[in-house]
């Protein structure tokens, strides 16, 4: 009876003790292999808890035998020892996004990641066109190479749904052509509703083979997809490498970003039209052409265009 007397009384004295809510919104972060114990220190630290020895006495008592979970956790006021404690085992963590937005290459994937302090741990700079471009939730303390690995399976996932999909018309013959020509769609063009109609022109150029003669891969060898910040220099027009589409038939060795699922899926269905050219209406669209002369007129329109904007002499 005396025991039970006195086991009653330590457990009232443990509710009162932990029977006091967090005096404010807190964010902790819980490190993988924390006990108990190392929760309940962090906790105090926080303020989030009044005793780190209370909240380690509760969860023996009380808390079950689930583990807690690493991760970056929300404290919300008021909420008490049970709530937190419930909250740890629920890894229900504070998700962090971070996005990679079409046409973004590996490079400066990398360095959005290198740049985000609440990753840990080093990567080398990904495989250009092997991340898909979205945005991807992340807990602080995780590490990058786990990101990656998420970017990653994401693209092999959607690229092998499109890839079923893909039409005969489509001038790729495997994986790295497909995401090659995607890469040089998702430069050449910003208008969604035109993606199509530009992956057919490239697919005519390859059936007849001509040059692709696409811009972004004379920068690609230079810049590794950064935005070159000058005017492409006639020198590195006809420089000959295994990118540049001015100096060479066919496709680059590999992608020169990394493309979206649209522009993946419009080089695996192109639109079945019989245009050779195009050329940038300065308003993010594009001019379409099927012969040479026709092409050369809509130069000479949009060169004339830019001259009264005072953008050329």
């Amino acid at each position: 009876m005396l025991a039970r007397i006195i086991l009653a009384s330590f457990l009232a004295l443990l509710l009162t003790a932990c029977s006091g809510g967090a005096p404010r919104d807190t964010v902790v972060v819980i490190p993988p292999g924390a006990s108990v114990a190392k929760a309940g220190e962090i906790l105090e630290k926080a303020g989030a808890v009044s005793s780190a020895d209370s909240f380690r006495n509760h969860a023996r008592f009380f808390g079950g035998d689930d583990p807690i979970k690493p991760g970056e956790y929300e404290i919300k006021k008021g909420m008490g020892a049970g709530e937190i404690l419930g909250l740890l085992q629920s890894g229900k963590t504070i998700q962090r996004l971070v996005m990679i937005p079409e046409g973004m290459p590996s490079i400066m994937v990398w360095e959005r990641l290198m740049a985000e302090p609440r990753l840990k741990g080093e990567i080398p700079v990904p495989a250009e066109g092997s991340i898909l471009p979205d945005s991807y939730a992340f807990t602080t303390g995780e590490t990058r190479a786990a990101v990656v690995k998420r970017m990653q399976s994401a693209m092999d996932k959607a690229f092998d749904e499109l890839w079923a999909k893909r039409s005969p018309r489509s001038a790729a013959k495997n994986r790295n052509e497909a995401i090659t020509l995607a890469s040089i769609v998702e430069k050449e063009t910003g208008v969604a509703a035109e993606r199509r109609t530009v992956a057919g022109v490239y697919t005519n150029r390859l059936a007849v083979g001509m040059r692709l003669q696409a811009d972004p891969t004379i920068i690609y060898p230079i810049t590794k997809g950064k935005p070159l910040g000058r005017r492409i220099l006639r020198s590195e027009i006809v420089a000959v490498n295994d990118y540049n589409t001015y100096s060479m038939a066919g496709l680059p060795k590999g992608p020169i970003a990394n493309p979206g699922k649209a522009s993946i899926a419009a080089v695996l269905d192109p639109e079945a039209n019989d245009y050779l050219y195009f050329v940038a209406k300065g308003d993010g669209g594009h001019a379409f052409a099927r012969t040479l002369s026709e092409h050369n007129a809509n130069v000479q329109k949009w060169y004339q265009l830019r001259r009264d904007r005072g953008e050329m002499e």
